[in-house]
């Protein structure tokens, strides 16, 4: 009886990991063709990215790629992990809700594979951050200003 619940235990935080993924996927389904997205892509100014492939930059957010194409460091930085921008940003371009990001990061945290990007608590933070920060991408509200940073295109 012992092992029959231990085992129920085991795999309900899988079923709802997958819960949350299929709500998350049903939700980035909901938006109409040629939505605007409510953020932007920032780099800092002397990055020579001018656009970026959604599958480079969840490669650069989700540390799974250290460098951008041009060979200088990637140094991506987040919103917090409550902040609208941050949800949208996550299901777009990494295809995986905030929850999941963050039991990412736990798990390569804990495994001492790797630490989350550095974490903002605002848009202008992240402006600040990106501008003084050599391979730095964050991204901010569509609305936000972006004073000393260049605004990068996505592409597919």
């Amino acid at each position: 009886m012992r092992s029959i619940l231990s085992g129920a235990r085991r795999r309900v935080p899988g079923f709802a990991l997958a819960a949350v993924v299929a709500a998350a996927l049903a939700a980035a389904a909901a938006r109409p063709a040629g939505a605007q997205s409510s953020y932007k892509v920032i780099v800092n100014p002397n990055s020579a990215v001018s656009s970026v492939s959604k599958a480079e930059l969840a490669a650069v957010f989700l540390k799974k790629a250290s460098k951008w194409s041009d060979g200088t460091p990637a140094a991506p930085v987040d919103q917090s992990s409550d902040a609208d921008v941050r949800a949208e940003f996550s299901r777009e371009v990494l295809s995986r809700p905030t929850a999941a990001i963050r039991a990412y990061w736990n798990q390569m945290a804990f495994s001492g594979r790797n630490i989350p990007p550095a974490e903002k608590s605002s848009d202008a933070d992240v402006v600040a951050f990106v501008r003084s920060t050599p391979g730095a991408v964050g991204y901010v509200r569509a609305s936000a200003a972006t004073p000393g940073v260049k605004v990068v295109s996505i592409r597919s």
